[in-house]
């Protein structure tokens, strides 16, 4: 098999009808959907620049054109919600979730696009290009940071991008306003670390009956004890089930694996999400 063909036939049989097709009308000639998706997966598993793909490929401008295409008319989120529903059908899918983010640093080739700087990520629909292009600006650069759910396996189930200043805790809510594996929107519980400890969240996943597995942070310990009987009780906390919230730690890592999402080289923000999903 060629290094170029990236996709068995059986992974392309799950994912093909949900690919543009030739709608019999005259004009250019129709681009083989399975070649462009390869070059697509080829392009960011290598982080080579879009002009430099192998002619095997066809013409790199039209392979860039279906990706921002399948990702500003929802076509990669249409396929990555297909594939989670397939495996959630076969019991392939762990419903004890885990939140968790990483950030990218951004190429200077990149950051070359005008932006609002004190404009805000889109939460609630991930199709719209925000105003700061998920852009954010820290002590290391400009950089992206992406936020996950994952099931029990390392599933990716929910991605969103935010500049790289945002925090963790405020994006639970969204997290879980988006996740839909099949007629399922409600996880059985949701392992985090002591960034997502906070009392919204707690109090957020007790009105939806989901189990927190969220180590509590020193600091509120201490200010819980200082109030005495008013400080409450502490938060019930699973350790053996907190042992598995590594998998999304192992999901990050394979996920950096891949040289054009390690570093973000996408100008549009909605662009490197769609490679990510």
């Amino acid at each position: 098999m060629s290094r170029f063909q990236l996709l068995t036939d059986d992974q392309w049989a799950l994912i093909a009808d949900y690919l543009p097709a030739p709608t019999g009308k005259r004009g250019r000639p129709f681009s083989d959907p399975r070649q462009m998706i390869e070059g697509i997966i080829y392009r960011y598993r290598t982080g080579i620049a879009w002009r430099d793909l192998p002619e095997t490929f066809g013409k790199w401008q039209t392979v860039w054109t279906w990706h921002r295409r399948l990702a500003s008319d929802g076509t990669w989120d249409a396929i990555h919600q297909a594939l989670t529903d397939f495996a959630a059908k076969n019991d392939k899918v762990d419903f004890t979730v885990s939140v968790d983010s990483t950030i990218a640093r951004a190429h200077q080739h990149a950051t070359n696009i005008s932006r609002v700087k004190k404009g805000s990520s889109n939460y609630k629909d991930l199709l719209t290009e925000s105003p700061d292009h998920a852009f954010g600006r820290s002590r290391g650069g400009l950089s992206t940071k992406t936020h996950q759910l994952v099931d029990g396996h390392g599933l990716p189930l929910v991605t969103i991008c935010t500049a790289g200043q945002d925090g963790d805790s405020p994006m639970l809510a969204p997290l879980l306003e988006n996740l839909k594996v099949g007629r399922r929107t409600r996880p059985d519980a949701l392992l985090g670390d002591k960034a997502y400890s906070s009392k919204a969240n707690r109090s957020l996943l007790r009105s939806r009956k989901i189990e927190a597995v969220i180590s509590e942070p020193t600091d509120q310990q201490g200010h819980r004890l200082r109030r005495g009987s008013k400080g409450g009780r502490p938060p019930k906390f699973n350790a053996i089930k907190y042992k598995h919230r590594n998998v999304i730690e192992r999901s990050y890592a394979r996920m950096k694996q891949w040289r054009g999402l390690a570093t973000r080289y996408d100008k549009l923000a909605i662009i490197y999400r769609a490679a990510i999903v």
